[in-house]
């Protein structure tokens, strides 16, 4: 069993909105790695890191992601830093991986800087949002089979340039 696609990208990107209407579209089911990290902790994700640090849950995602990849066969959304794990990277290797990029000025205005994503809290929160991007667009390239620019563009249309892109790439 193999996700029809994984979606990856940073805060922002369209991950589950996107994802979501991509396996409507697909006939699939849809899963959200995030949702289940909540239910594995049995607490929100902000509070994991409050609670338990970010190691802690970086080491819950990496085993959510594993699971997810081997038992789920249609569209898979990852959390924005899943890409950070060696391990799921060579994971992601072996599937379609659609990175969903976003620049800094519509990240922000789409994360509104909310406290609900631990990592954009803080004193200078659009400069922690422009290291996020630094530090993982070279990681989202790596596992990335599609990159679709989502800037300016509604969900309904991003996803009808991934199911294009889709069709392009099962055609090569």
């Amino acid at each position: 069993m193999s996700p029809r696609a994984v979606v990856v990208g940073p805060p922002g990107a369209g991950k589950t909105t996107v994802g979501e209407l991509l396996a409507q579209r697909l006939g699939v089911a849809f899963r959200d790695v995030d949702a289940d990290i909540v239910e594995r902790a049995g607490k929100p994700i902000s509070d994991i890191f409050t609670d338990d640090g970010e190691p802690e849950f970086r080491r819950i995602e990496r085993e959510a992601v594993a699971s997810a990849l081997a038992e789920h066969d249609g569209v898979l959304a990852l959390g924005g830093g899943a890409v950070l794990a060696d391990e799921t990277r060579k994971l992601l290797a072996e599937h379609t991986v659609v990175f969903l990029n976003v620049g800094m000025a519509e990240g922000v205005r789409r994360t509104g800087l909310s406290t609900a994503r631990p990592l954009l809290a803080g004193v200078n929160p659009r400069a922690t949002f422009r290291a996020l991007l630094e530090a993982r667009l070279p990681l989202y390239r790596e596992v990335a089979t599609v990159e679709i620019d989502t800037d300016k563009h509604e969900p309904a249309g991003i996803v009808d340039e991934v199911v294009a892109a889709l069709a392009n790439n099962e055609g090569s």
